[in-house]
C-alpha cells in the first residue's frame, strides 16, 4: 500500500468517527424538533419555572421557537 492511500484512509477514517459522533449530537436534533417538544412538554409538566428559576434571571424560553422582533 503506497504512502498516499494509507494517509487518505486514515484521514478519512477519522473524518468519518467524527462525523459519527457528531450526527447524534448536532444534527438528529435539529431535524427532529417535534420529537424534543414533545418531550419537553412532558419533563416540564407541573414545574412552575418562577419557582425553580435562580433570582434575577430570565424565565426559560422555547429554544425551538424564531426569536422575535
Amino acid at each position: 500500500m503506497s504512502k498516499n492511500t494509507r494517509v487518505a484512509l486514515i484521514f478519512g477514517g477519522f473524518v468519518t468517527v467524527v462525523a459519527a459522533a457528531f450526527y447524534p449530537i448536532y444534527f438528529y436534533p435539529l431535524t427532529h424538533k417535534e420529537d424534543y417538544r414533545e418531550i419537553q412538554k412532558i419533563n416540564r409538566a407541573g414545574i412552575n419555572q418562577a419557582d425553580v428559576q435562580p433570582v434575577g434571571l430570565k424565565i426559560w424560553s422555547d429554544p425551538f421557537k424564531p426569536a422575535e422582533k
